[in-house]
Formats: C-alpha cells, sequence, structure tokens
C-alpha cells in the first residue's frame, strides 16, 4: 500500500495529487509518502467522531521533507492531514506511517459495508 503524492513540472508536491498543481503545472511523476518520516506541525483530539471512527481519535497535520531541491534551492516538502496511533505527541515530533488495515468499523453507521472498508496509514512516533 502506497501513500502517494504527485510531483509537478514546476517542483511543487502535492498531497493528495490533483491534475494541475497550485500553479497550474503538470503532474509528471509520484512519491511514495510512506517511505518517509514526517514532523508533527500541529495535532488535535476528536472525542466526537463519526460511526465506526475510533474515539479518541488523533489527527495530526505533519510535513514531509522529501529532500528534492526545486529551483529557488528550497527543498521540497509536502503536509497532510493524518490519524495516530496515539495522542502522545507535540508540536516537533517525527512520527512514522504504520500500515492499518482497518481505518474504521466497516459494519458502523448507516452505509454499505463495504463502502466503509478503508485501509490506510496511522502515524506514531518515532
Amino acid at each position: 500500500m502506497t501513500m502517494e503524492a504527485t510531483r509537478y513540472d514546476d517542483g511543487t508536491i502535492s498531497y493528495p495529487g490533483h491534475p494541475r498543481s497550485r500553479n497550474g503545472a503538470e503532474p509528471v511523476g509520484t512519491i511514495d509518502l510512506s517511505e518517509y518520516t514526517a514532523e508533527v506541525v500541529t495535532w488535535t483530539t476528536s472525542t466526537a467522531t463519526p460511526p465506526g471512527v475510533r474515539e479518541p481519535n488523533h489527527l495530526a497535520i505533519v510535513e514531509f521533507d522529501v529532500g528534492e531541491v526545486v529551483e529557488d534551492g528550497d527543498e521540497t516538502s509536502v503536509r497532510a492531514l493524518v490519524q495516530l496511533t496515539d495522542g502522545d505527541v507535540e508540536t516537533g515530533d517525527e512520527v512514522e506511517p504504520v500500515y492499518t488495515e482497518e481505518l474504521r468499523e466497516p459494519g458502523a453507521g448507516i452505509r454499505e459495508p463495504a463502502s466503509q472498508d478503508w485501509d490506510g496509514y496511522r502515524f506514531e512516533p518515532v
């Protein structure tokens, strides 16, 4: 399972990917963010979650430094909203992706269970 970000011909990276970058550039490739660690930019805990989502649900905005250099000499980074394995994090902590087969309980809620069968990544402190 990959956590695929899109690289554009202007050097920017987006997660999730879009048909064009925010500057209108064309996609030229992808980067698997699951191969990188990230830094917690900010985080929160939700105690009122939708049906099937664990409670409490720890969330963070994290920043991946993918180590590529763009035209202005700066290294490229990309941010993502992610679920954490637990709430024991602080801003600035390094986290890594951990594959999870079930991000929510497929049988909970009013939707067809098959449409709620989501796998993906949670992030844990390094």
